[in-house]
Formats: structure tokens, C-alpha cells, sequence
């Protein structure tokens, strides 16, 4: 049995007296503990279908089966908890608070103790390279920490689904594959993660890469799985000396 299950779903919008068509018959499935990526220019219908495979958004037709059973009937029970979900935008201009509060935030909904939550937070924040970022205001980090801070938020409930939306959008180039060597790293310790992307780059070490257009799934390719190596510049004499020396 999959962990998730997509069944032939259709979603459709209405704008200004016109229905439009967002996706149609998609089906899809996704094991645990793989990294799955759902490929597609924009407006390709990418964005709805990972809100439908969160449980954020319910299809017009068609199933979501999680762990076997029908997202649609609980929902409210297991996103948060089991499935994390992180869209493309995951801080506003207008957001503030802290960062350590703002992770704890899924804990206190699950009636955990405020000295556990916090515990907790700051262990996931640890977990994904955003420790420097604890007591920063949300307002302040920057993309790759808003992008590291929002997997924190999605992954301190420990779910076993990952749903993320565009997890390099905001990134600069040479921060995106250390962004997606965590996530294979998180795919890896057994949690399955799906993500959209409309960049090759974001392709780096998935499973399946899932090609979307139109609102169709178009095909599926199978990257060859290597190790990604995260690119970075050398910040001290003893970096730039090893580069000067394998340079040689």
C-alpha cells in the first residue's frame, strides 16, 4: 500500500464567470521515504496538486488516499501532524515574531507543554541547518533561511509525508543544493517528501521527477541517483587554500 495515493482527481476554479480547469484525471503515488518532484512551467497545475496531496485543497472529483484511507474524511486530523506542508511563500513581508515560537507553534496546537515545544523547536532548527535564525524575527531571514525555517515548521510534528511547494523559489543559486541535499537527506532517514519545481536545478537527487503541463501529467523520469554536493564559496584561508591545492 502506498503512503499516498492520487486516484484520477480533477480541480477546477471559477474566475470572472469562467471555469477554469487547474488539473484533470491526475494519478499518482508516492512510497515512503521518497523524494518525488512534480516538474512544470508555470500555471501547470503543480502548486494545486500538491495542495490536494496535503489535504489543503479537495479535489471536485476523483480520491486522496493516505495510509490507505480517504484524505478528504481526516483532513483536520492528520494535517499538521502527519502530512507537513509548506508553500512557495512561507513568510510575508508582514510576518513577525520569533522563529523559535514560530516553529513551536505546531507543538502547542497539539497540546504539548510551551518548555517541551520549545525543546523540540529548537532541536528541528538544529536538524536543519537554521540554528543561527532562533530568536530572529521572522521579517529578518533571508530566502534560504525563510526556506530552512519553513521546513522546521512542517517537520516538528515529525509527519511521514513532506508536501512542499517550490522549496528553492526564493534561493539563491549556490544555496539551493545544500537545500536539496537536506531534503534528500530527510527522504532518506524514511519521511516522503513531494515537491514542486519549474527549474531542472530542482530535480538534484529525486527518485521520480513527474512532468506536468496543462494540468496533465505528461511522464516520469528517473534521474540517475547520485550524490548531490552542495556548491559554496570559500569563506576562509584555509578553503581557499584546499580549492588552490585541488586546483593543482
Amino acid at each position: 500500500m502506498s503512503l499516498l495515493a492520487i486516484e484520477n482527481v480533477t480541480k477546477r476554479y471559477r474566475r470572472r464567470r469562467l471555469e477554469h480547469l487547474a488539473i484533470r484525471g491526475v494519478s499518482l503515488e508516492v512510497e515512503r521515504g521518497e523524494l518525488v518532484a512534480v516538474w512544470g512551467p508555470r500555471r501547470s497545475g503543480r502548486s494545486t496538486l500538491l495542495r490536494i496531496a496535503a489535504g489543503v485543497e479537495r479535489p471536485d472529483e476523483g480520491t486522496v488516499y493516505f495510509e490507505g484511507r480517504d484524505l478528504a474524511r481526516r483532513r483536520d486530523r492528520v494535517l499538521g501532524s502527519r502530512i507537513g506542508y509548506c508553500h512557495a511563500a512561507p513568510f510575508s513581508s508582514g510576518d513577525g515574531g520569533v522563529v523559535l515560537d514560530r516553529v513551536a507553534e505546531g507543538l502547542l496546537a497539539q497540546h504539548v507543554s510551551p518548555r517541551q515545544a520549545r525543546r523540540q523547536a529548537q532541536d528541528v532548527l538544529v536538524r536543519v541547518g537554521a540554528e543561527e535564525c532562533l530568536q530572529l524575527d521572522c521579517h529578518e531571514l533571508d530566502g534560504v533561511e525563510a526556506a530552512r525555517v519553513a521546513l522546521a515548521c512542517a517537520l516538528v510534528t515529525e509527519p511521514v509525508l513532506l508536501v512542499i511547494d517550490e522549496p528553492t523559489n526564493c534561493v539563491e543559486p549556490l544555496e539551493r543544493d545544500p537545500l536539496l541535499a537536506l531534503l534528500r537527506l530527510i527522504s532518506n532517514e524514511g519521511v516522503a517528501v513531494l515537491l514542486t519545481t519549474g527549474d531542472a536545478q530542482g530535480l538534484s537527487g529525486v527518485d521520480r521527477a513527474i512532468s506536468i503541463d496543462n494540468g496533465e501529467l505528461r511522464g516520469v523520469l528517473r534521474p540517475e541517483q547520485g550524490r548531490v554536493v552542495p556548491l559554496r564559496r570559500p569563506t576562509t584561508r584555509a578553503d581557499i587554500s584546499e580549492s588552490g591545492t585541488q586546483g593543482q
